[in-house]
């Protein structure tokens, strides 16, 4: 076909990712271009293993992962290309408790998510595959909507589908850059020629890094040799035999033409290159390397006795792109005004690709995702990311977690420290037990022995009754907390506050010293952000946000300042170190290291003052996140060990201490405060979180969602987030835990954990009902919580359990 020097949209890549994307786009209405450098399918596609699983920790993704099973279903009888597509379900085997326990809260998430899966005995395992040996297993779980296909025909079948709806797909053409005008992209070049394009997707695969840098974008993915064989026929192997994942011994099978393919994930993978892929590495391999591969081969004729005598057909040792997550990346890049990218698929781009083809396009087309993607969005990523060997080394620690047991709380332990605040060996010589959060060191919980680390299990973990004492230190007493890693932004300019005005939900039009705590929605509705904006002058605007937030808020943000506003938004996260000040005793700290006055009458709650502590200009927000009287005080980076060391000095008559996140969680629980990422994302209203006061309706203000939130308002709430507690203190809440009223299933936890003072395992979760759920229903039920497949009776609460100003727990 001849190059078009003209599309509405160009996608880079003929993998499966571009592919659907290109579909997904063409069946709705769009001028698309596919552009792919050798022939559809050469990058990783062509060698990947097929296996198709749908359940993730993340409903949302567990609804992309289970689109494209339903898409492959049909894919066929739309296209008349086969896909290869069998719905043999899979068995996933577990030889420990830890693994049993690990299904077990699985099988409770797949419940919550409305899949179907089933825990099985060893016995029901041999019955369902017979040549597998099984002395070893506990048990097994079984997702009976899960496959297997054909990598190459689906694409192909794609593709096909892709040129009946309209779109042009143009091989052997490689691009080469892009002209850029500002952040835009405004002509893709290519070998063949320049073509003038709105907007780019990168699904290039292992070239999406080098592609994205064309234009100044970083894709954060590292590929990695991944091997697997594929086997001579195996006697007595059914053709419908279920695919096998076996992690306990990191390996995995499937049927294919009468034998097994079998590949696994290794604690010691190895990195291809760090550098650019070459461009002509199109339908190649690596060399076998049966020395590297002998781990999984043992392992697997232990679990598969007849592959020792089984011929060995042929080895595929092929890069596969990995991410430092594990989760592959999606999205608006935010270097660029108009390039999305589908990218860094860890091994899941056949299970995930119909359906990351489907929200991908809507992306492109809408201008923001269609659901909550928080977890595959490539605005999780940070500066750090740049910084290849960093990300190899993350990755490959990933890599070699993708069958290990996903123990509540694990930290990555890679990479690390890479930002550190001030503060950092001081609360080192304080006991602190340090984890990580985009990079930067934060301390978990303090620990009076020497050289304390986490210790994971599926139960309560070493430092239950460590942050037990924390939390309760600051109930009664006064914490410290160091959050020098919030992300923090400045917007300045005449038209600050009228930016502010649409993107913000709730109402900054408020004097110079005044606090906003307030959510940023997407047209749906939903909330993208969740944040807080200090106005410092009238034509000056403080903004803080989460650490794990930084670049997606920023981007958000700067994505809807009007067109011809005078607003200027500037990170300034380094500038500034965070101390929180929290508990009942704050004011008697700060009003002996200050001569503000921050009596309540001269420092009311939701305002911010510049105060001096130490000799150094601080900012003083008047605002908390545990319920308890405090401050946030924002210092100057150079002058924060000073003005901790100050306050510290002043504390002793307190007993003041530092205190960790893990105490900062289960005090935000007891208090009700919202979570953005688990109990309020883009797929949630503020209505519906109870949050619906925040929401400036009654202002005669337009605002980014302002129409969707009225709807809402019309209308019965179909959902409601509330609060429930258990009576056996034994009971681990994680989130995800099933919601059962009246026996029924009414949604799941969207974040559990532990209140001390309560004394009560506590979980939050959206109680959904299409007929509407009022206090009166709501209150009516009797509740029961899927804890790991076993129905524990719980207590629901629509109001906060703790009231400090009450001095009364409710629970």
């Amino acid at each position: 076909m001849t190059l078009p020097s003209h599309a509405q949209i160009v996608v880079i890549g003929g993998g499966i990712i571009g592919c659907s994307t290109a579909y997904h786009l063409a069946r709705d209405k769009a001028d698309v271009l596919l552009l792919e450098q050798g022939k559809l399918t050469s990058g990783s596609t062509w060698h990947a293993a097929g296996l198709v699983g749908q359940l993730r920790s993340s409903a949302s993704i567990t609804r992309v992962l289970k689109y494209s099973v339903d898409l492959y279903k049909q894919l066929e009888a739309e296209t008349g290309l086969a896909t290869g597509w069998k719905m043999t379900g899979c068995l996933r085997l577990a030889t420990n408790q830890d693994r049993w326990t690990e299904f077990r809260r699985l099988a409770t998430t797949a419940k919550s998510f409305g899949m179907e899966m089933h825990l099985v005995s060893p016995e029901e395992v041999k019955r369902m595959w017979p040549l597998m040996e099984v002395s070893d297993l506990v048990g097994a779980s079984w997702l009976p909507t899960d496959g297997q296909a054909s990598p190459s025909d689906i694409t192909q079948s794609l593709a096909k589908g892709a040129r009946m709806h309209g779109a042009k797909i143009v091989e052997d053409v490689r691009v080469t850059g892009f002209e850029m005008d500002g952040a835009r992209i405004v002509k893709v070049k290519t070998t063949q020629g320049d073509i003038a394009c709105d907007k780019v997707v990168n699904c290039a695969g292992q070239w999406a890094r080098q592609v994205g840098a064309m234009a100044g974008i970083n894709v954060p993915l590292q590929p990695v040799k991944h091997q697997y064989i594929i086997t001579e026929k195996i006697e007595g192997l059914s053709a419908d035999a279920p695919t096998i994942r076996d992690p306990d011994r990191r390996t995995y099978f499937k049927e294919e033409v009468g034998g097994l393919v079998m590949g696994g994930y290794e604690p010691n993978p190895q990195p291809w290159t760090t550098g650019d892929v070459p461009n002509d590495w199109e339908f190649r391999l690596f060399d076998d390397d049966f020395d590297h591969f002998e781990q999984h081969m043992m392992q697997a004729i232990e679990r598969v006795p007849a592959l020792e005598t089984a011929g060995v057909k042929q080895m595929i040792n092929g890069p596969e792109s990995f991410t430092p997550d594990g989760n592959f990346i999606l999205g608006a890049a935010p270097e660029c005004a108009n390039m999305f990218v589908g990218a860094g698929f860890n091994a899941f781009g056949i299970a995930s690709g119909g359906g990351a083809g489907w929200v991908l396009a809507r992306w492109v087309i809408d201008g923001e995702a269609p659901l909550d993607l928080w977890t595959v969005d490539i605005r999780r990523f940070s500066g750090l990311h740049r910084n290849r060997d960093w990300v190899c080394e993350r990755t490959l620690e990933a890599y070699g977690k993708h069958y290990t047991v996903g123990f509540p709380h694990e930290e990555y332990e890679s990479g690390r420290p890479a930002i550190v605040s001030p503060l950092f060996e001081r609360l080192k010589a304080h006991g602190a037990v340090f984890g990580s959060k985009l990079g930067w060191e934060r301390p978990n919980w303090f620990s009076e022995e020497p050289g304390a680390r986490d210790e994971y299990s599926m139960g309560r973990q070493n430092w239950f009754d460590a942050v037990g004492r924390e939390h309760a230190h600051v109930r009664e007493k006064v914490g410290i907390f160091d959050q020098s890693s919030f992300a923090k932004y400045e917007l300045s300019g005449s038209d600050a506050q009228k930016a502010l005005d649409f993107i913000c939900a709730n109402d900054v039009s408020k004097p110079a010293g005044r606090l906003t705590y307030t959510q940023l929605l997407n047209t749906r509705g939903g909330i993208e952000a969740d944040l807080t904006v200090a106005r410092l002058s009238d034509d000056r605007f403080y903004i803080v946000t989460g650490t794990g937030f930084r670049t997606h808020d920023f981007g958000w943000i700067s994505d809807h300042i009007g067109d011809g506003l005078d607003a200027a938004l500037v990170d300034v996260t380094e500038r500034f170190g965070t101390l929180s000040l929290m508990g009942p005793k704050a004011r008697d700290v700060l009003e002996k290291v200050t001569d503000a006055d921050v009596s309540n009458a001269g420092f009311p709650f939701g305002h911010v003052r510049e105060i001096s502590i130490a000799g150094h200009v601080v900012r003083a927000l008047r605002v908390t996140y545990v319920g308890e009287l405090g401050w946030e005080l924002h210092v100057p980076i150079a002058a924060t060990g000073e003005v901790f060391d100050a306050l510290m000095d002043a504390g002793k008559p307190f007993d003041i201490r530092p205190v960790g996140y893990r105490a900062l969680e289960s005090l935000r629980l007891e208090k009700g405060y919202r979570a953005w990422g688990s109990d309020i994302t883009p797929n949630d209203s503020p209505f519906e979180a109870g949050l619906g006061w925040a929401v400036k309706l009654k202002k005669n203000i337009d605002f980014l969602g302002r129409d969707a939130s009225a709807t809402f308002l019309a209308k019965p709430l179909r959902k409601r987030l509330v609060c429930f507690t258990m009576d056996d203190p034994n009971v681990v809440l994680l989130g995800r835990e099933t919601i059962l009223r009246d026996g029924a299933p009414v949604g799941y936890l969207t974040s559990g954990g532990y209140g001390y003072t309560v004394s009560k395992s506590i979980g939050y979760g959206y109680v959904r009902n299409a007929e509407g759920v009022s206090d009166q229903f709501l209150t009516s039920g009797r509740y029961e919580l899927v804890v790991a497949m076993e129905n524990v009776p719980a207590t629901i609460h629509i109001e906060p359990l703790y009231d400090p100003s009450a001095s009364r727990v409710k629970a």
